[in-house]
Order: C-alpha cells, then structure tokens, then sequence
C-alpha cells in the first residue's frame, strides 16, 4: 500500500474508506489494498468439462473477457445461447478472475448450457460511472462485431455460439449494467444487428435512491450487506457530488429517462430475502410491469446480497441456476423480437 503527502509536509488524511481496501486521502490520492480478505475462504471445485480463455475485448481501455464453453458442445447443429455476464462488487470491487466469479461462470456455462462471456469494466472512484455502464456496452458491441466476421469470428464463438439468443446478465452492479444496457438497445441507442437479445437477468440488482425503503432503513436480520456500505460505494463510484438519485443508481430518479416508451425486452429479476434492497429490487419489478414490460421478479428467500458470488454452490445459487435455466429455456426464441434477419447458422 502506499500513500502521498500533501505540500507543506502536512500528512494527507483519509476522507473515504471502504473496509480498509479502497481509500481515498485528502489530496486526492486514493489508495488500493489487498481486497482478497474479503473473498470468500473456500475453495470451490473445477467443473470438468468446460472450456476457458480470457480474450481482450477493448483494447484501448485494457479489458478483457472471460468466454466459457463447454468442451461437447462444438457441434453446429447444437450451438448454445450466449449470457453475457458482469460480476458484482459495488462498481468498485472485483475482476473476472476472481475465484467466486470464476467458479459461478463454470456452473452457468455447464448447467444451463451457454456460452458465457464474463467481462470486466472500469471500477471506481479511477473510473467513476458512467465508466462502468459504457463499457458494458462495450462488450455487447465487441460480441456484435464478432457476429459480423462470421467465419472470420473467434472460433469458439463461431463453432458454438447461437447469436440469435443472447442474454445480458449481471450480479449486483453488475445486473445494474444489465438494466442499462437493456435501457440503451430498447431506446435503440445501442445497435446490436445482427446479435439479438432474447432477455435480461438481473441477479440482486445494485439500485439506490436518495429517499431509504423499508428494508433499507430496518435491515432484515442477519444482513451482511449494509445501508453503510452501499452509501460507500455510491460514493466512491457515483460522479463526485452526485446523490443516490443519479440516473446511474436510480433508474426512477427525477433526471432519470423514462421507462415507458423503452421496449423492453423479457426480463428476470432474482431478489434475495435477507438483502436490504429486496424492497428497492420489488419495486423496480413492479413498476415495469405496472408499464407492461415483460419483466418476471424471483425471490431467494433466505439469501443475501450478491450470494450467487458469495456462495457460488450454496443452495441459493442452486435454486437461482434453475430459475435462470428456466427463463433461458423459455425466452430461447428470441429472434422474433428483432426486426432483422439471422443467417441460416446463426452468423
């Protein structure tokens, strides 16, 4: 770790700090610790039979992705849908290769079976939102580009790939992003010809609000994700002296675009009990559907917060894989949603 010091020998002092791993000093510094004490202590097992390989996705930001495919599906007549997936961690925290998301992707691309790109995004406070959410975007436009090589693409992307079933998924701020990017290709400001997002899951999304819900001003019990340390990592993501209400955060914030005339497409929403934005979470729910928007809300009731990363083969994470297996299965005809047409193979 280190730190500077302000002019005049005058010791820069700490102004935020998030659990000791991210701090930001008076001068502006901002220091990174080791973060790996606050990963899960298990180990987890391999999943056999699942193929890896981190690709670099924008190079000008230096970001990669993780692609995931199982080794015995290469045949063309069984090519797999494809989830695009963004880890959690409070815009802040985490990269790809972390153990728990690493071994959440394994499950997600042997059980449900797909091919699953897990990409990494810039984290703040060096990268404040809407950094995030831009790169987001930027992995959905990578995979649109590889659709347009055809032959020409990544090979297992061309060998394995159904790009007529994409589905954009995240964890926490991850699922967030989902929102966003779900928010940007319904306002077509986002041009995915010739991919075509069959749906969304958004897994404990990380939203924020200025005004507290219930459950985030009387926690439920047991909750390990607090009211504290969500306003933390709203402010060391968000612009700087910007509120909870920010369009980033808030997707029903007073500046924030409206969601009527966005098409949505079909959309999972997984909630968990013991987590203090299960309230927020449901409401977001709602409201889409108060609008008409194909949206489906899933509660885990005894579960936290980010627990598909938390404990990637805990029974929560079992039961929100066979949600998730479910949308999948049901939502797998996507193509009719687009106003393009596919090739005969997909590409």
């Amino acid at each position: 770790m280190h730190s500077s010091t302000m002019s005049g020998d005058t010791a820069a002092r700490v102004v935020e700090d998030y659990r000791g791993v991210i701090q930001i000093l008076s001068d502006g510094t901002i220091v990174r610790s080791d973060a790996t004490a606050l990963l899960p202590p298990e180990r987890f097992p391999d999943v056999p039979g699942v193929q890896w390989e981190d690709v670099v996705y924008d190079a000008a930001h230096c970001l990669k992705l993780r692609m995931y495919r199982p080794a015995d599906f290469s045949d063309v007549a069984k090519k797999l849908p494809v989830v695009v997936y963004f880890h959690s961690g409070g815009f802040c925290l985490g990269t790809f290769d972390q153990p728990n998301f690493h071994a959440g992707c394994l499950r997600l691309a042997s059980e449900l079976p797909a091919v699953v790109l897990s990409a990494d995004y810039r984290l703040g406070p060096e990268h404040r939102l809407p950094a995030a959410i831009d790169d987001a975007a930027a992995a959905l436009s990578w995979l649109r580009g590889q659709a347009l090589l055809g032959a020409g693409a990544h090979s297992w992307l061309a060998e394995s790939a159904d790009v007529t079933k994409v589905f954009v998924a995240g964890e926490s701020s991850g699922a967030n992003m989902a929102h966003h990017v779900a928010v940007k290709h319904g306002s077509r400001h986002l041009d995915l010809d010739p991919l075509c997002v069959a749906g969304y899951v958004l897994l404990t999304p990380y939203f924020g609000g200025a005004q507290r819900t219930a459950s985030e001003a009387s926690p439920p019990a047991g909750a390990l994700f607090t009211p504290e340390m969500s306003d933390k990592l709203w402010r060391l993501s968000l612009p700087v002296g910007a509120t909870r209400d920010h369009p980033a955060a808030n997707p029903f914030g007073p500046d924030s675009p409206a969601l009527e005339p966005v098409a949505f497409l079909a959309v999972l929403v997984v909630s968990a009990g013991l987590d203090i934005l299960r309230d927020r979470v449901s409401r977001y729910a709602a409201r889409l559907q108060e609008m008409g928007k194909p949206v489906e809300l899933a509660v885990v009731e005894a579960a936290q917060h980010a627990f598909f990363s938390r404990q990637p083969w805990g029974e929560a994470a079992n039961q929100m894989i066979r949600i998730v297996k479910r949308f999948v299965d049901k939502n797998g005809g996507g193509a009719a949603s687009n106003s393009y047409e596919m090739g005969a193979d997909g590409w």
